[in-house]
């Protein structure tokens, strides 16, 4: 979203879809987003394409339109899952798009978001959710953006990196006694992986917040929020708040944070 205090829209989007000639997409991706002057970080592999960016209103409705009328995009991201918010300086210094075997990095192989993942829970439904005292709340990030912010009574994986994660649940998680498993990350992609992890591991009910933290935040009135604190971005603005509204926080250094 952008507004009258805000010259740039930032776009975090992400979808896993199969994409075997990714290696061919980085150069036509970089000569579109250079050309409107778009800037951020675009991560392409063959499960699908993540990132954030930022750049005018007009530049970002471009970049989008492109990938949806360009043949060489085949029209296979209108799936995307995309989150808006605005920006008053540009949050990046340079454009980057880059190659890479996932983009999120879990470190199994087997695991296909495109196949299974768990059931998808709108924002305006996650609080009832949460709120059952049979459901065993996640949050799939790693321990710089908990110690931030995250809901109410989530248990903290302490992980510093995702692939850290399936760790975590062998140690912590059994099957057997935890039935129903929610999960919730920044956007939605970590989770995508997690859902579909633990469902390969014989977890029966496992759910994630659509659209992740960042949806609930734009979505969900503060009034009515579970959630406590502020949440990471991955860019030079640092944190957001509800609404999706900028929260300076100059003290913290984001170089401990990952995927």
């Amino acid at each position: 979203m952008t507004d009258a205090t805000t010259t740039f829209r930032v776009a975090a989007l992400y979808q896993f879809v199969s994409l075997p000639d990714h290696q061919a997409l980085q150069a036509p991706l970089l000569e579109l987003c250079s050309g409107l002057g778009i800037k951020g970080t675009l991560l392409i592999a063959e499960e699908g394409i993540n990132g954030t960016i930022a750049g005018t209103a007009e530049a970002i409705d471009g970049f989008l339109a492109a990938l949806g009328s360009d043949p060489i995009y085949g029209g296979r991201f209108g799936a995307m899952e995309i989150k808006f918010s605005g920006a008053v300086t540009m949050p990046f210094k340079r454009l980057k798009v880059k190659l890479r075997d996932e983009i999120v990095t879990l470190g199994k192989p087997q695991v296909d978001p495109t196949r299974r993942v768990g059931t998808y829970v709108e924002p305006e439904d996650w609080n009832a959710l949460i709120s059952d005292p049979d459901v065993l709340l996640i949050d799939t990030r790693n321990r710089f953006e908990v110690e931030m912010g995250s809901f109410a009574g989530a248990v903290d994986p302490e992980t510093r990196k995702f692939s850290q994660f399936p760790e975590f649940v062998s140690r912590t998680l059994d099957p057997g006694k935890h039935k129903r498993v929610a999960m919730f990350c920044t956007g939605g992609i970590r989770c995508e992986k997690a859902s579909s992890y633990l469902l390969a591991e014989g977890f029966e009910e496992v759910f994630h917040l659509k659209g992740g933290i960042l949806k609930y935040l734009e979505t969900v009135p503060e009034e009515e929020s579970l959630w406590r604190g502020e949440c990471f971005v991955f860019d030079e603005r640092i944190a957001l708040g509800h609404g999706l509204v900028q929260r300076p926080s100059s003290d913290l250094d984001p170089g401990d944070a990952g995927a």
